[in-house]
This record gives C-alpha cells, sequence and structure tokens, in this order.
C-alpha cells in the first residue's frame, strides 16, 4: 500500500522557545497539531493550564489545498488554519516543539500528582498530568501507479470536501475495501458520469449491480493497472485488459492507519469499525485510561475539520476539569486539620 505525500513546506513546523528539559512536568500533554490538537491544546491554554504540543508535522489532509463546508473558511489553505491555529495555542502560554511521540508509558511518582511519562523518537521525555492523544491517521491507498502522486488534488476520499470542485465531470470510485460501495452510491449525486472500478470490492451480487446500473452507474470490473494524469490532474485509467478509461478525477478509500502506536503500552480499549479498529473513546473523547484523551480523526476516522476541532475542545474542557477536581483532591489531603 502506498502512504500519502511527504511532508510540504506549507506545514514546516518550528519549536516555540527552548525545548523541554527531561522530565519537565506539564498539565498536559498534546500528540498531535492538527484541529483537534491546537483546539484541546487553546481549551487547555485558556484554562491558564501548562500545556505542551508535540507537532510531528504531517498532517492528515496535507495534500490538499482548500478546506471546504467549514463554516466561515470556505475555501481557506488548510495549512493556513493550522499556522493560526498553532499562534492561537501560542498566544495563551502552550509550548510547540517538533517531534515524533515514540510511548507513553505510566510514570513512577512518590509523591504529588500522578503522570504520564512521554517518550520522544530522540529519547527526550516530558511528564505530564494528563495526555491528548491527537496524531490523526494515515491514508494507504491501493498499490496502483499513479494514484497517490494525484492524492488530494484529483485522487480524493470525501465527497463532502471535494464534490462539489469535480460536479458533473466523469468520476471514478476505485473500490478498496468495504466502504466503496458507499462511496459509489453518494458519489451519484455529484455527477451522473460515474464509474465504478469494482475489482477492489466482494462480488457484487446481481441485486447490487441494479441498484447502481438504475442510476446510470457505470459497473467496470476489470482490476485498475494505472493512473493516469496531466499538469497534476487524472485523465484516465488503464485496465488490465489494456484499455483505457477517461476520468476527470477518483474517489477511493485506503486502509486507514491511526497513529497510536505510542499508546500500545497502555493496553487502552479498543473498537471493531467497519473502517477498522480504533481506540474506544467516551463522547469527552476520553479512553479507557483516566488520563488518556483520544480526538480527531485517531479515534474517529470519520471526523471532518469542523468535528475534529469541536472533539479537541471539549477534551481540552474535560481534562481541565479532571485536573481541577484533582488540584483540590490533593490540596485536601495534604491540608492541615482545624
Amino acid at each position: 500500500m502506498n502512504s500519502t505525500p511527504p511532508p510540504s513546506s506549507r506545514h514546516t513546523v518550528s519549536a516555540s522557545g527552548p525545548r523541554p528539559e527531561s522530565g519537565e512536568l506539564y498539565d498536559a500533554v498534546v500528540i498531535g497539531a492538527g484541529p483537534a490538537g491546537l483546539s484541546a491544546a487553546v481549551a487547555l491554554g485558556r484554562a491558564r493550564r501548562r500545556v505542551l504540543i508535540i507537532d510531528a508535522g504531517s498532517p492528515r489532509n496535507r495534500a490538499a489545498s482548500h478546506l471546504h463546508t467549514v463554516l466561515g473558511h470556505e475555501g481557506l489553505d488548510p495549512a493556513e488554519l493550522l499556522r493560526t491555529g498553532r499562534q492561537e495555542a501560542l498566544s495563551y502560554g502552550a509550548d510547540l516543539v517538533p517531534g515524533v511521540v515514540a510511548r507513553v508509558s505510566e510514570a513512577s511518582v512518590e509523591s504529588g500528582p500522578v503522570t504520564l511519562t512521554v517518550t520522544l523518537e530522540d529519547g527526550s521525555q516530558v511528564l505530564g498530568r494528563a495526555v491528548i492523544a491527537a496524531g490523526g491517521l494515515t491514508d494507504e491507498l491501493p498499490d496502483v501507479p499513479g494514484l497517490a502522486e494525484h492524492w488530494g488534488s484529483s485522487v480524493l476520499h470525501c465527497p463532502y470536501c471535494h464534490g462539489w470542485e469535480v460536479r458533473d465531470k466523469r468520476l471514478g470510485v476505485l473500490a478498496a475495501g468495504p466502504m466503496a460501495l458507499h462511496q459509489a452510491e453518494l458519489l451519484r449525486q455529484w455527477t451522473d458520469r460515474l464509474t465504478f472500478f469494482s475489482a477492489g470490492a466482494e462480488p457484487l451480487s446481481d441485486e447490487t449491480a441494479r441498484r447502481l446500473r438504475a442510476r446510470d452507474v457505470v459497473i467496470e470490473p476489470a482490476v485498475v493497472t494505472a493512473v493516469h494524469g496531466e499538469d497534476g490532474a487524472v485523465t484516465a485509467v488503464t485496465l488490465a485488459d489494456g484499455r483505457e478509461v477517461p476520468v476527470d478525477a477518483i474517489f477511493t478509500a485506503g486502509a486507514l492507519r491511526p497513529h497510536d502506536a505510542p499508546l500500545e503500552e497502555l493496553g487502552l480499549a479498543r473498537n471493531a469499525t467497519p473502517m477498522g479498529e480504533f481506540l474506544s473513546v467516551d463522547r469527552t473523547g476520553r479512553t479507557s485510561h483516566p488520563r488518556v484523551w483520544a480526538v480527531g480523526n485517531i479515534s474517529d476516522p470519520a471526523a471532518n475539520v469542523v468535528m475534529s476541532m469541536s472533539a479537541g475542545t471539549f477534551a481540552g474542557a474535560t481534562a481541565n476539569m479532571t485536573l481541577v477536581s484533582e488540584d483540590f483532591d490533593l490540596a485536601e489531603s495534604i491540608s492541615i486539620p482545624g
């Protein structure tokens, strides 16, 4: 499978201030600086919490040049949204460092608040009373030459994000998993020139085929062997039998790989979903560990930018309330009677 493109210069990350000292304590460590992570950091910063943001610099939508269905920000470059979000988080006192987290583990604390140890790939460590995991996921695309090269421009995954821009064009849905049929039905809303390249799906039943053809969806069972393009835009696909089918854009949904490996040592509960296995969280984003929240695509693969921002804000507020209660518990435990 092919991954999405490497980070571009649009997403360059620089540290704010000096790097934390080894073992430095934060109220909250936010792993990931996408819409979810930055929203959590802003909520925590406004609550006067000491926050560290660790940014790997590889947001899921880094190949896209515009945001859509984000009220008030229609058409905005997603890199600009993140730049603004970083500035807002920093304005409330958050620290930000570029880096990749290797693991999160229980810390051994003899006194004071219970903490987690966050270890980066460079070996440095910080402590956090709460951890908010917002590292997103990777879309691993089918291994078809030319597909990954056009990811985010004319190889797409979300009709609500990109459908308007390719409306009425020759669209293809490249089956790559259990969501393929859903994509094929959904894309018919944006065009009447739709081809479903079905080789990567389960064999279609006669009933399913009739359903698609009832709305003039063309079913092409031959395997797609290559994707062709000019000036950055898809123009056609080649099939295993040598035929070439013209298309203006392709929608597909590859395997989704959440960036939750650093949390493995904590043994967090997980849920099986039609899109894969993801961390189990409650409505606030809290995992089965009382000090760990997971928000955005790391726990909800269907979350768009707006949903991720909302989840991050709620998790940040909930983490703060958890710490507020703990602050009172600690103060009460050491107070002098009378």
